[in-house]
């Protein structure tokens, strides 16, 4: 479900905060949160965030595509390694199949 239109969206108001002050200040640095909730808005458009993902934190650099997307969406929890290391084999055919050639 989303959020109601009056309400807008949220972000944690420490975030909100440094990057308001960075971009009166013109800075760029990376900042690291742990806010995975919070909604990107167009002031953090050029930003750098270190978003937590339970182990690590992963850069992601914010761009005009992930406004209005949640901040958790660019740093997966999980790590897909594959499928196990089994393969089937294939069964050789001998010949041509059912409805082949003569």
């Amino acid at each position: 479900m989303s959020r109601s239109l009056k309400k807008g969206p949220f972000v944690d108001t420490p975030l909100l905060e440094k990057i308001e002050s960075m971009n009166q200040a013109n800075e760029k640095k990376v900042i690291k949160t742990w806010s995975r909730r919070s909604t990107v808005v167009p002031e953090m458009v050029g930003h750098t965030l270190a978003v937590h993902n339970g182990r690590k934190f992963i850069p992601v650099f914010v761009t005009e595509n992930m406004v209005g997307h949640k901040l958790g969406e660019f740093s997966p929890t999980r790590t897909f390694t594959g499928h196990s290391a089994e393969k089937k084999v294939a069964k050789p055919t001998s010949g041509p199949g059912p409805g082949g050639a003569k």
